[in-house]
């Protein structure tokens, strides 16, 4: 059945994004907000707000106990997760459909398959999909974490296996630094996603990371074709484009197939991403983990294909079948999308918290974002306030209109970082698309005024 009534069981500029796309269904909203959200853009402009708890994430948008009663009450026939927090939780998942409501997502056994970076790989591996050299599912403790090093070798990447956005994972350069690193990534892992299993990958230095966009009813799969998200900092995406940039048409094609084969194993439902690591020198790829779930760079596949993922989510969700082949997604142009983020570049990227005091948004630009004149940037989540997105029908036009954008673009009261993509527009390696996973880390080095910056790896 269509969906009449949706849960948004997430907060900021996701759920600003997932109400818009859900009133232009017809479709009413009920927001599970904390104490700190409470005065924030989604609850202003959802159907319904419901109190989940006090503001850290723990007591709110990561308790499942308090979200489930919440989403009874409510009656509201669906769930969207949004991302992070519990949108890859294969046991919330479960626990919605349990009770009769549909979760805007992947079946709860895909999740499980999927969602967990280890069982990904397993499947990936039985799909015939290269992968990076690691452990054969998680690992638990010291000596078993011990043997994969001596099996695959230094440097070792530690990774929640429940996790996404770049949160849980460090980079081990020995075996001290590994018995170090173990407990700290398995507390993250728990503070972020509720599990503290993690698994182990060979540290790829200077590759690309290039995901695909798949979309799928659960019997039929298309991919929308690539982004580039090689621009990162610790581990966090900060500048994603598409299409990739100077990928040759045979690594294109191969790499899209396959993320289409791989969802189609799954029989995957929903919106979901499929992440590779690419060399550009032996031009191959490597698997790494898949999304079950929207990602923040959805709107750059949305700026180049024109669809519209968060609706199609709901249409799928609802019961309809995929309405699209794969032969009409031609991508259009190319897009680039920034996020916005409170923090201070000038002080080791503090996080900035503050009431935002004034704000000026650029014409002709995408702006995704929680941000109006008087919020409140509190501390106690993520800092993305906001994405910038552009489309233009090369990649050179794509940074101008970036670039012009960016100098319209006002953010009062707090520190963001939009100084600094302003001062990235000016890298030649940024111009010509030459660049890797490290690339932004060596840069903010480089350039930074000495003693203000520190982009210790894996810190």
């Amino acid at each position: 059945m269509p969906i009449r009534k949706l849960f948004i069981a997430n907060r900021g500029e996701i759920a600003v994004r997932i109400i818009r796309a859900a009133r232009n269904m017809k479709i009413r909203t009920v927001l599970g907000a904390s104490q700190a959200d409470i005065g924030s853009l989604a609850a202003s402009m959802a159907d319904e707000v419901v109190l989940l708890g006090p503001p850290p994430a723990a007591k709110s948008y990561l308790d499942r106990t308090c979200i489930i009663e919440a989403i009874r009450n409510s009656g509201a026939d669906a769930v969207h997760p949004g991302y992070g927090f519990l949108s890859e939780n294969a046991d919330f998942a479960a626990t919605v459909e349990k009770i009769g409501v549909t979760f805007v997502g992947p079946r709860h056994e895909t999740i499980a398959r999927m969602g967990d970076k280890a069982a990904a790989r397993s499947e990936a591996i039985a799909a015939g999909v290269p992968v990076v050299p690691g452990s054969e599912g998680t690992v638990s403790g010291l000596a078993a974490a011990r043997a994969v090093a001596e099996r695959i070798g230094f440097p070792l990447l530690l990774k929640a296996a429940a996790g996404g956005g770049g949160r849980g994972i460090h980079i081990a350069n020995s075996a001290d630094e590994l018995d170090a690193l173990i407990p700290r990534v398995e507390t993250e892992a728990f503070a972020a996603f509720g599990d503290r299993s993690f698994y182990l990958e060979r540290y790829l230095a200077q590759a690309r990371h290039i995901e695909v966009q798949v979309l799928g009813d659960g019997e039929t799969i298309v991919h929308l074709h690539e982004r580039e998200c090689s621009l990162q900092r610790r581990r966090q995406k900060l500048w994603e484009e598409g299409p990739a940039v100077s990928l040759p048409a045979a690594v294109r094609e191969a790499l899209c197939a396959s993320a289409g084969a791989l969802a189609g194993r799954v029989g995957y439902r929903g919106a979901g991403t499929i992440e590779y690591l690419y060399h550009a020198t032996s031009e191959a790829f490597y698997f790494i983990e898949m999304n079950t779930r929207i990602q923040v760079e959805h709107p750059v596949t949305e700026a180049i294909t024109g669809v519209d993922l968060v609706e199609a989510q709901l249409r799928i969700a609802g019961g309809e079948k995929l309405w699209l082949r794969q032969d009409e997604i031609t991508p259009a142009g190319h897009a680039i999308e920034i996020r916005i983020n409170a923090e201070d570049p000038d002080r080791d990227f503090m996080p900035s918290p503050g009431t935002v005091s004034s704000l000026v948004l650029p014409d002709g630009a995408r702006f995704d974002t929680l941000l109006f004149p008087g919020c409140k940037i509190v501390p106690f989540y993520d800092s993305l306030i906001g994405k910038l997105i552009v489309h233009a029908a090369d990649r050179v036009s794509a940074l101008s209109a970036l670039r012009t954008a960016l100098n319209q673009l006002e953010i009062n009261g707090i520190a963001t970082n939009v100084d600094l993509f302003r001062r990235l527009l000016t890298a030649a390696d940024i111009q010509s698309g030459d660049i890797h996973t490290l690339w932004l880390e060596t840069w903010i080095r480089a350039n930074a005024v000495e003693g203000t910056v520190s982009t210790t790896q894996g810190s």
